[in-house]
């Protein structure tokens, strides 16, 4: 332009223009109060929000939104802040997992339609997380990922209380007796008091640590608490970040590397982290090329201890983690037993080894080290193969009781959840503790959305009379801050005709973690006549969002994405007609 602004920039392409179009954008955008010269080509930052008070883990992010553009102004950016949809798994029927992939396709589009140089993410609950990185990685804009942080500590009666993980107990002791419903009423406040997410080591907590782990996220920001005023200071930071990443064109697709993905799968395995994130890595890592298969996440963990003593596996919390050294020195313990890709480079433009350097681990009963390890190395998710799931099915084993991980028992079949919960209480009800139930149609094609609804409560006959656990096995998810002896992620799900549709109640069902095998004892002839007669479930949804999404999700050992949104799409758009 003859007034010297620069057209260098990918936002100059609106701002920077001559005539009406330029005139166009900058008037309107000057109705808000900014002057002239914001237009003259500083890098333009969208910094997304899912901030909603429908998800309560991200109700507080407008306040981090502030933080993030002091950050951006510092460090002389022009920020933009814009709403996305926030997928809160408290909340949405029938579950958040429906959404993630819609949520991806906004935050990719609003980033591509919009005059962004950059952009910093802002999530909380756990599929907010993964979406926006799916969203990002498809544009290949610079991008930072925030997340909210963790609840405070919750307290109960003296006792920790961990969101999500004590939800479960809470319901066991309601049901045998241990607890009132007043008490149960009372506990609920106790155990969220604070803004942010779980501070357990579930989903939402576990994904802010893969972003960081995948290099994606500033050093140590994953846990501090959302309430902790270094929240905020890691915002700020990450707001003058995002302005250097755009003059150094550090993009998604320089970070998100196979050997990224290798450090976020054995750094999940030593967190004790959700079984969720192998579906989430997954669908991220499909956006960027990088081919995950199931059994990366058995193969690359097998080394790995489990060295963070935090529920549902452990005693501890995300509170506990920060002040114990927080995710860097995990990392730091990984490098030093050489199992990480330290040459790695992250959104700081440093290596992770250079970032986690003088990582120091303090709380040594939080954060154990490969001496003394939380739980030994091979204790983590373990993918299982065999008749049952021949795409593979996984389970947690550091949240699983190791009596039942050899087991053999008959089956239970419950064409539901809501079929299994109907009966659950019924003191005549069929089941012992020898009994596997077995939970189908939960698969993302079949519920739809795979629900978190694998770690069903056991029956209240079978508490009452001291029982702790059971196999379950399920097509669909668990909460990450779920526990228990649980089968997950049956590929292909029932409803797409894969094996657990053809189970009968009293088949043998065999599961031998150790040797990674799932199998139902019938004979081969017999589950060949079962298939015959069997027949795919009525579509249910012929328009909409929800056909949309029965109609191209991919299964879970493909990350659950739709097909059609694999790979990158860029960060061009046509020019307009103004």
């Amino acid at each position: 332009m003859t007034d010297g602004r620069r057209t260098s920039r990918r936002s100059q392409e609106w701002f920077g223009a001559q005539g009406r179009s330029g005139m166009v954008y900058r008037s309107w955008m000057r109705n808000q109060g900014f002057g002239n010269e914001v237009f003259d080509g500083r890098p333009v930052i969208g910094i997304a929000t899912s901030a909603s008070e429908l998800a309560p883990c991200n109700a507080h992010l407008t306040r981090v939104a502030e933080a993030v553009k002091r950050g951006v102004w510092q460090a002389g950016g022009f920020p933009l802040q814009f709403p996305t949809m926030a997928t809160g798994e408290t909340l949405m029927r029938p579950t958040a997992m429906l959404y993630r992939n819609l949520m991806a396709m906004e935050v990719e589009e609003l980033i591509r339609a919009n005059p962004l140089d950059g952009v910093v993410l802002l999530s909380g609950c756990d599929k907010t997380t993964p979406a926006m990185l799916m969203g990002a990685a498809s544009v290949d804009l610079p991008a930072l990922m925030v997340t909210g942080g963790p609840m405070l500590n919750g307290k109960y009666r003296g006792q920790d209380v961990g969101s999500g993980t004590h939800v479960w107990k809470f319901e066991e002791d309601l049901k045998t007796g241990r607890m009132t419903e007043e008490e149960c009423f009372f506990a609920e406040g106790c155990m969220a008091r604070s803004n942010g997410h779980c501070m357990t080591m579930g989903t939402a907590s576990t994904m802010a640590c893969m972003a960081e782990a995948l290099g994606m996220q500033l050093p140590g920001s994953a846990a501090w608490p959302a309430v902790d005023s270094r929240r905020m200071e890691v915002a700020q930071a990450a707001g003058q970040r995002i302005v250097k990443m755009v003059e150094e064109e550090l993009r998604p697709s320089r970070i998100l590397t196979r050997e990224a993905f290798e450090n976020a799968i054995r750094v999940n395995a030593a967190i004790g982290g959700s079984t969720n994130a192998l579906i989430h890595l997954t669908a991220i890592a499909g956006r960027v090329g990088v081919d995950l298969r199931l059994r990366d996440f058995d193969d690359l963990v097998r080394r790995v201890p489990t060295l963070v003593n935090l529920m549902p596996s452990g005693r501890y919390l995300m509170e506990d983690f920060c002040y114990a050294g927080g995710l860097p020195a995990v990392l730091a313990e990984l490098l030093g037993a050489g199992l990480l890709h330290g040459d790695r480079i992250t959104v700081t433009g440093r290596t992770l080894a250079e970032d986690t350097g003088n990582a120091e681990r303090v709380g040594f009963d939080v954060i154990t080290g490969f001496d003394a390890p939380f739980q030994p190395a091979g204790t983590g998710i373990a993918v299982l193969r065999g008749n049952l799931c021949p795409d593979g099915a996984v389970i947690k084993q550091s949240a699983a009781s190791p009596h039942l991980l050899t087991h053999r028992g008959p089956a239970r079949v419950f064409d539901s959840p809501e079929a299994y919960h109907e009966v659950a209480d019924d003191p005549e009800l069929d089941i012992d503790e020898n009994t596997v139930i077995v939970i189908r149609n939960a698969g993302p094609k079949g519920y739809p959305g795979m629900p978190e609804v694998a770690n069903v409560p056991l029956p209240a006959k079978l508490l009452k009379a001291g029982i702790k656990d059971m196999v379950r096995i399920c097509d669909g998810r668990m909460s990450g801050t779920g526990y228990g002896t649980v089968v997950l992620h049956v590929a292909p799900e029932a409803a797409v005709g894969g094996p657990l549709a053809l189970v009968h109640d009293g088949d043998l069902v065999v599961l031998d973690v150790p040797n990674r095998t799932l199998r139902l004892d019938v004979d081969d002839a017999e589950l060949v006549r079962r298939r015959q007669a069997w027949r795919a479930p009525a579509e249910r949804h012929t328009s909409g969002y929800t056909w949309l999404y029965t109609e191209h999700v991919e299964q879970a050992d493909r990350g659950a994405d739709f097909g059609f949104l694999r790979g990158s799409r860029g960060h061009e758009v046509p020019r307009d007609s103004h």
